[in-house]
């Protein structure tokens, strides 16, 4: 079968479209690839600077959607069933497996590619919307890189479990019209986006920006406060000094999706019984961005590199 592989570690540009062997039958599920989502931690692995490092060669993908090809016995799964699954690895291929744990039937309603563009970001900020920021009803969400698919997800996942206003940060009026469209109320531009809103106006910061925007940020949040640390896709790592988070009762939360589910196999599909209803009736609707068929990955991959994606790369197969 094709799949796109990394054989060394020299960005995006190096990655390769090869033949590898199928998959052999197991007690995994085998899916036949019809649409795989491209994240950031992609473009770190091209350069070894992601958390998981997997011995070279080997195919990055870590979310895919397509048809139950193999299921295992006891997996609630059959031939023929349309899923989107967490693969974690080897999604960038015409065939992938993934634990019929992370596997989860689709609606008729829902596309491929909504399906591939699903899990990743919405569970992120599913945990950290309501798992680490504890969001309670009616309250006031300020959503950073709210263009980006992560960004997307926060606003729909904060509507559609109560949130009262949802803000969304974003640099050009192309960005602005996405986050509108997936649902902000209202959507500002990052300069001086704390003399837009005010101190003290918000009750959650939800960023996975990172950068210089960190401080107005802390300045943002009303007393009890709590800001979500999803990512830093400005580059820098900002640093927080603590008599901040004591003079205003305020947090700061990390959120570690991953390193937090990897331990605990029911949490995630726990939040797939959570989320799913809210696909289904369309609340939560992932906004795709450009598409590249699996043989132009490394142009997709560049794509997040230059910050240019509104909505959810992808790869079709």
């Amino acid at each position: 079968m094709r799949a796109i592989q990394i054989t060394s570690l020299n960005g995006p540009e190096a990655v390769e479209l090869n033949d590898i062997p199928g998959l052999p039958e197991g007690k995994q599920v085998i899916i036949e690839t019809k649409a795989a989502g491209v994240a950031f931690p992609e473009l770190l692995q091209t350069r070894g600077l992601y958390q998981v490092k997997p011995e070279l060669p080997f195919t990055p993908g870590a979310e895919v959607a397509g048809v139950v090809k193999y299921a295992p016995q006891g997996s609630d799964l059959n031939p023929g069933d349309r899923v989107a699954a967490l693969c974690l690895l080897g999604g960038f291929a015409e065939e992938v497996a993934a634990d019929p744990n992370l596997t989860f039937k689709l609606p008729d309603n829902v596309s491929f590619e909504q399906g591939a563009a699903f899990l990743f970001n919405y569970c992120t900020v599913h945990f950290a919307l309501l798992d680490r920021g504890n969001l309670r009803e009616g309250e006031r969400v300020l959503v950073h890189g709210a263009a980006g698919g992560i960004g997307t997800a926060a606003i729909q996942v904060a509507k559609a479990f109560g949130a009262g206003e949802v803000i969304g940060v974003a640099s050009t009026e192309e960005k602005a019209k996405v986050a509108t469209n997936a649902g902000a109320d209202r959507v500002i531009s990052p300069e001086g986006f704390l003399e837009t809103i005010g101190r003290g106006s918000v009750d959650i910061v939800l960023d996975p920006v990172g950068g210089d925007r960190f401080t107005d940020s802390l300045r943002a949040l009303d007393a009890q406060g709590r800001l979500l640390v999803i990512g830093f896709t400005a580059g820098e790592i900002p640093e927080v000094k603590v008599n901040r988070l004591l003079l205003n009762n305020i947090s700061v939360v990390g959120v570690g999706w991953g390193a937090y589910a990897r331990t605990r196999p029911h949490y995630i599909p726990g939040q797939w019984e959570q989320l799913q209803p809210h696909l289904a009736s369309g609340a939560l609707a992932p906004p795709l961005g450009p598409t590249y068929p699996l043989e132009k990955a490394s142009e997709a991959i560049q794509v997040l590199e230059q910050r240019s994606a509104t909505g959810k790369v992808l790869l079709t197969v």
